[in-house]
């Protein structure tokens, strides 16, 4: 008889978007006063327990070096979730979760702080019911990776050898600073952790509107003739945020916009978009062709022709006047970190031989959106006039990302009470206005996966290697130059170099 899953008493019965449950387990959370702790993580502890998907026997821990008491961490950690949470706060759901929650204060280099964490993870084992179930949560940057691992090594807070009870690590991005570093990261944390406890999150993965391109492509026979070289002219990724760096200067500056967001998110996007179609949907599938995908994908044959990369300068976005990258707190006067990166890469195989990939994203532009466009190619034979036809363009299909996620195809029409005008038109769909159910963050699906031990939309270790291996070129050659990353003015589209890479091509960036 199969053993029956665990049921939280709060759970919404009602609520079948993610019906499995986590077991008994704590999280700790090294890095849980900065922003990502504060406006995401926290947030999605705690709506994952106001959805049920929580067990009573669920700890909570902080790692910081500030000294707070466990009373102060907690109205630190009901602030955040007041603040940021999706669903409504309930004080039985915020008792229950703050029975778990404790603090360890100290640095990462402070062995006394670490046996303390190690004997709060036992006493959650005893009170809480944990049963030894750990995951580690380094929302720290890339440089403290290594010592916090070698901390758990240390103080024997993780046994590779052991699958129960479990160790997990969770780091986030960027996964080193190019492939040398990416390879080196991993041999220290898979020298500590088991291959398969290790989850690298890609938080674009755990999107609805991104699992939900492999639905369009794959639920349904309609894209998959057109899906291919014959019939797509390019295709456009593009992450524009219309904020600047915020308070993320120490962070963001010399990681820049290629090593922040295309090696990672876009390329991501990228072999979802490209892959074949996997045999299931498990974790190995999904792996497997994503990686044929990527490990065919080359960087452009001239660097020069088809890269660019910018910087924005002062100017006006969302109503106010905004200053320049190099004038923001924090930033040096002559960093030459990208804040816009754009390029072209080839995926050499049948399905999309000739078929340029245009990725782009960077900040204080025109509009924040992400997007996937397929352009199409045009009519090879149109039975109108010039005239008839001076509005037309492209056909397309758009899978926006955020915000307003949902599906748009353009296409022509005759436009009414004309002889024969044909102008674009659109066709949207929008799961915001299509569906009851709200989308959950998602944060909030890639934590309960990681307490799952579910791995699908986790990137893993070989496709970090091959999208460093598709970048590493690019940044080498930008790093040569030594020149200063164009201006670009703050609300606009970017640096005149990213337009003129596609003029060079006879294309055109589209405008969301």
């Amino acid at each position: 008889m199969s053993e029956r899953p665990y049921v939280n008493p709060l759970r919404d019965p009602r609520d079948r978007r993610l019906p499995r449950v986590a077991g008994p387990c704590a999280l700790v959370m090294f890095g849980v006063t900065g922003d990502l702790a504060r406006k995401k993580l926290l947030p999605a502890i705690y709506d994952l327990a106001n959805r049920g998907l929580l067990p009573p026997g669920f700890g909570l821990v902080g790692f910081a070096r500030r000294d707070w008491s466990t009373e102060q961490f907690a109205n630190y950690c009901r602030e955040a979730i007041q603040e940021r949470a999706r669903t409504p706060f309930r004080d039985e759901v915020w008792r229950q979760l703050n029975e778990g929650i404790r603090i360890v204060n100290g640095a990462f280099d402070d062995d006394q702080a670490f046996e303390s964490l190690k004997r709060t993870l036992q006493e959650l084992d005893e009170t809480q019911g944990t049963e030894g179930n750990h995951a580690y949560y380094l929302s720290i940057p890339p440089r403290g990776f290594d010592i916090v691992v070698s901390q758990l090594e240390k103080h024997r807070m993780v046994d590779k050898s052991v699958e129960t009870p479990w160790n997990r690590v969770v780091i986030e991005k960027p996964f080193g600073h190019n492939l040398a570093s990416a390879i080196d990261l991993e041999k220290k944390v898979e020298s500590v952790f088991s291959a398969n406890s290790v989850f690298r999150i890609d938080h674009y993965l755990g999107k609805e509107t991104v699992q939900n391109l492999l639905a369009l492509r794959f639920a349904n026979q309609l894209f998959e003739p057109i899906w291919n070289r014959n019939y797509v002219d390019h295709v456009q990724i593009t992450m524009a945020e219309d904020i600047g760096i915020g308070g993320r200067a120490g962070y963001y500056d010399g990681i820049g916009a290629a090593r922040d967001v295309i090696q990672n998110h876009l390329l991501q996007l990228l072999a979802l978009t490209a892959m074949e179609e996997p045999t299931s949907f498990d974790a190995a599938q999904l792996r497997a062709e994503k990686e044929k995908v990527l490990g065919a994908t080359r960087p452009p044959r001239s660097l020069k022709s088809h890269t660019a990369r910018g910087q924005y300068l002062a100017g006006w976005a969302g109503g106010e006047k905004v200053l320049g990258y190099l004038d923001e707190e924090g930033i040096a006067g002559t960093s030459q970190t990208e804040t816009y990166a754009a390029i072209r890469v080839d995926i050499d195989n049948r399905r999309w031989a000739g078929v340029p990939f245009y990725l782009r994203a960077g900040k204080r532009l025109a509009s924040r959106v992400t997007e996937i466009a397929l352009i199409l190619r045009t009519a090879p034979h149109l039975p109108f006039t010039d005239t008839d036809t001076e509005a037309l363009g492209s056909n397309s299909l758009v899978m926006r990302i955020q915000p307003d996620e949902g599906i748009t195809l353009r296409f022509g029409a005759k436009v009414p009470a004309t002889q024969m005008e044909i102008r674009d038109v659109t066709m949207d769909f929008a799961y915001g206005t299509s569906f009851a159910e709200s989308s959950p963050e998602a944060y909030e699906r890639l934590i309960l996966d990681v307490f799952l031990g579910d791995p699908p939309l986790f990137p893993q270790a070989r496709e970090v290697e091959l999208s460093w291996e598709i970048l590493d070129p690019i940044l080498d050659y930008w790093a040569a130059k030594k020149h200063q990353p164009e201006g670009y003015a703050s609300g606009t589209w970017g640096p005149e170099s990213a337009h003129a890479m596609l003029a060079r091509d006879h294309r055109a960036w589209r405008r969301p």
